[in-house]
C-alpha cells in the first residue's frame, strides 16, 4: 500500500466508524516513507543539531539530513514552537522530511523534536523534560528525542 493510500484508507475508517488502531502495514508505510526521504532538512542557526541528528539517522540507517539555516526565533512565541519551526522550514523547502526542535509549549514545559512530512503532516516525535530537569547536554537531550521518535515507530538501531 503506497503512503497517501494509507493515509486516506486510515481517515475513511476514521468516518465510518471502522478504524481500531495502528497496522503492522501502516507502521511500514511510515518507516519506507522516512527511509526513502531524499531531502530532509533540519532548521538550525548552527550545526550542533545537525551533527547529533545526523549520527542518530545513521545508527538508524537512515538518511542523512541537511541544514536549512533560518532564523527560527520568532517560532518561540507561537503555542508549540517545535512545530511552528517545522512550518517555518516546510514553508521555504522543497523536502520530503522535516526534523525540528524546540520548546514544547510555554516557557518550562521542556523540548519537542518533531518529523513532519512534506505536507506538514506529523509522522513522530520525541520529548525531553526541561532542562533544569533532565540537566542533559543539548547533545545528548537532541540524541535521546530522535532515538525515541524513531523507535515509537518501529525503527531499531543497524550494526556499524
Amino acid at each position: 500500500m503506497a503512503f497517501e493510500k494509507m493515509i486516506q484508507n486510515a481517515f475513511e475508517q476514521s468516518r465510518n466508524n471502522t478504524r481500531f488502531g495502528d497496522t503492522l502495514e501502516e507502521l511500514h508505510e511510515l518507516q519506507e516513507y522516512i527511509k526513502n526521504a531524499q531531502k530532509i532538512y533540519i532548521p538550525n542557526k548552527n550545526g550542533i543539531k545537525v551533527e547529533v541528528l545526523n549520527n542518530v539517522l545513521k545508527s538508524y540507517g537512515l538518511p542523512e539530513a541537511k541544514i536549512l539555516q533560518i532564523d527560527t526565533n520568532t517560532a518561540d512565541t507561537s503555542r508549540i514552537p517545535a512545530l511552528a519551526k517545522a512550518y517555518m522550514a516546510l514553508d521555504q523547502s522543497d523536502c520530503d522530511l522535516i526534523i525540528a526542535r524546540g520548546r514544547l509549549g510555554i516557557p518550562g514545559s521542556g523540548s519537542l523534536l518533531i518529523f513532519i512530512d512534506n505536507k506538514g503532516r506529523i509522522l513522530t516525535a520525541g520529548t525531553s523534560p526541561s532542562h533544569l530537569i533532565h540537566q542533559k547536554s543539548i547533545e545528548e537531550a537532541v540524541y535521546d528525542e530522535a532515538c525515541e521518535a524513531l523507535e515509537k515507530i518501529g525503527f531499531e538501531k543497524v550494526e556499524q
